[in-house]
């Protein structure tokens, strides 16, 4: 099984691809570009272009680093989302925030395999919940609060994972998302930033999850 590996930024890409040193699946890791828009276009074209090869992807795995929502996830620590959500994808309303969905149209929320899920996060040592896709990246504590009440299961916030699952899910691809957490979901502190604990925790992540990638196939589920 062919696997696409899509992060958002070459640092990401090679943070990945060091994991891979020695025997490990057919995985092509790119570096998909930064917001989901971008990674859903980047995504898809590469979906595209393996099918018409005749060499398509068995599973799409959105990859990165990542803000983590504490104490739950704290910063160095790995999360595997069993729900992959866009947060911000809908209308402000004098009441609050509302969800394309609950507008009547789109969708926000894929969920990943749960057998991959429950491997993944046994292999890596990472902790299961949702991870939200935003296109504004939290910078106050008042957010980062609304957030979680929006979303009591939430473990991380990225930018990417929300378009590279649209993509997945285009093609009839099943997608699985990690995320190394470099700092806390709240007040942008770049002090407390951690990005190269998170980088090396991605490639020692990827190196345990490579079993995990050669022997699952999607009828496990």
């Amino acid at each position: 099984m062919r696997i696409l590996v899509a992060t958002a930024v070459p640092v990401e890409r090679d943070a990945v691809a060091r994991a891979f040193t020695g025997p490990a699946p057919d995985v092509d890791v790119v570096a998909a570009g930064v917001g989901p828009a971008l990674a859903a276009a980047s995504t898809a074209t590469a979906l595209t272009r393996a099918a018409l090869a005749g060499a398509p992807y068995g599973l799409v795995v959105s990859a990165g680093i990542g803000g983590g929502f504490l104490p739950h996830a704290p910063v160095g620590s790995l999360v595997v989302a069993d729900e992959i959500t866009a947060a911000d994808l809908g209308a402000e309303t004098a009441d609050g925030f509302v969800p394309v969905t609950e507008l009547g149209f789109g969708a926000v929320t894929h969920r990943p395999p749960e057998a991959l899920v429950r491997a993944a996060a046994a292999a890596t040592g990472a902790r299961a919940g949702a991870v939200l896709t935003v296109s504004t990246v939290t910078g106050t504590a008042a957010r980062a609060a609304a957030l979680r009440e929006r979303h009591p299961t939430a473990l991380a916030e990225a930018m990417e994972g929300f378009g590279v699952a649209e993509a997945a899910g285009a093609h009839g691809v099943p997608v699985l998302e990690i995320r190394a957490v470099s700092n806390p979901v709240g007040p942008r502190d770049r002090a407390a930033w951690r990005i190269g604990d998170a980088l090396a925790a991605l490639t020692a992540g990827f190196g345990k999850l490579t079993p995990v990638l050669e022997s699952w196939r999607h009828h496990d589920d």
